[in-house]
């Protein structure tokens, strides 16, 4: 059962949020965050990526960067850039980003249901990310950016959910990457009703944020005993046949400095290697290869995995299996040097340019992620490998802030 709160929501009247709106913090650099907010005051940068606001080469960690988020989240509520709702309420929240659309509910969730499961996750977060965001959700007493949540959809929520879209949307802004963002605030009744089916809903899923959820759950128990809605944190549910993965590529440096023939002959002994006319795989379990100058395309043997288990048979643990490690010595993606990710988003001339530019060995295009497979990788309770989905399009931060 998913437990769905609404919340007074601080967030910019409709003329300034498109200023407001920004990037996640963790999907930029502070250098693209400056550049960004650059002639911007009311850029919710200032709040998600605070040192921007401080001398340039201040730790994005300190203390004194944390505080500044909380000072600057202050400035923008005096200054009315951010205003909180005068009631609780839920909200649709709807992109479109080229020929795909999506529309989620924007609410609160339980930290207790994250901890007991009822949210569940793939992925194991970073105790130092984990710690950094901690820091800076306590620091602001509030979360200020959402966690994408995912769940099998229900028709009912779904005709619910568009019932609410019939209205003029609240926000309607399309962002400098040329993704469209609508907000809609939902009418009491309406939101009683959708919370109301959303009870029967067994499991949510964590897409995107495990830091944010991490950090959340260790505030509260910081917090536990002490007044504010600090049991709950803000979160956008998507349906599963909404979601779109893009593809999490990988570019690799072969210490042993084999050239591309030789290449070449250590993946056909391994995978069917042919040339190719793109980058883009054709379908599950066949990968793109740059290498030469050139792209070719790699399938995967039949019965080379083992196809029960929800881990193994995903298209980026084959590829680690079978040729990051045995070819190229790269055990633990997390920590080599040899290799290196690319979001799906950047495209294959990326690949290209990067393989040509720095030097690497090679670049492997993936066949993305199904929402599917990460159901259930978390269904049965286990982790999905390091950088195998890409999320696309981000959620805007900014727009619905969750003070506590």
């Amino acid at each position: 059962m998913a437990t769905l709160f609404p919340f007074r929501a601080l967030r910019p009247p409709a003329v300034l949020a498109a200023r407001v709106a920004s990037p996640p913090y963790d999907v930029v650099s502070t250098k693209e965050a400056r550049a960004l907010a650059r002639g911007n005051a009311d850029s919710f940068l200032r709040v998600s990526r605070p040192e921007i606001d401080l001398p340039e080469g201040i730790d994005e960690h300190a203390d004194a960067v944390h505080a500044k988020g909380r000072d600057n989240l202050a400035e923008l509520m005096r200054r009315g850039v951010l205003v909180q709702d005068p009631e609780p309420r839920l909200y649709v929240y709807a992109q479109r980003m080229g020929g795909h659309s999506q529309t989620g509910l924007v609410a609160c969730a339980a930290v207790d249901e994250y901890d007991s499961d009822v949210i569940k996750k793939h992925e194991k977060t970073r105790p130092d990310k984990e710690d950094d965001r901690v820091r800076h959700i306590d620091a602001l007493s509030a979360h200020d950016e959402p966690v994408f949540l995912t769940y099998r959809a229900v028709a009912a929520i779904d005709g619910a959910i568009e019932e609410v879209k019939r209205a003029a949307p609240t926000y309607d802004l399309v962002t400098p990457d040329g993704i469209a963002h609508q907000l809609w605030v939902v009418p009491p009744a309406a939101g009683e009703a959708i919370a109301a089916q959303f009870r029967s809903v067994p499991a949510l899923y964590v897409a995107d944020g495990h830091h944010r959820c991490a950090a959340a759950s260790r505030v509260h128990a910081r917090r536990r005993g002490q007044p504010g809605e600090h049991g709950a944190f803000p979160v956008v549910l998507f349906p599963h046949d909404q979601v779109q993965i893009l593809a999490y590529n990988r570019l690799v440096r072969d210490p042993g400095g084999r050239g591309a023939q030789a290449l070449l002959a250590a993946l056909g002994d391994v995978f069917d290697v042919e040339p190719a006319a793109s980058a883009q795989p054709d379908g599950p379990l066949t990968f793109g290869v740059f290498v030469g100058g050139r792209w070719w395309r790699a399938r995967v043997r039949p019965g080379s995995y083992d196809a029960s288990d929800p881990v193994a048979s995903l298209d980026c643990s084959i590829v680690q299996e079978k040729l990051l490690a045995p070819l190229f010595g790269i055990a633990d993606i997390r920590t080599s040097k040899d290799v290196d990710f690319v979001g799906g988003i950047r495209g294959a001339q990326e690949l290209e340019r990067r393989v040509n530019e720095e030097h690497w060995s090679l670049a492997l295009h993936l066949f993305p992620t199904r929402v599917e497979q990460l159901i259930a990788v978390s269904d049965a309770g286990k982790l999905m490998p390091p950088k195998s989905t890409w999320f696309e399009p981000k959620l805007r931060s900014g727009l619905f802030v969750h003070p506590f």
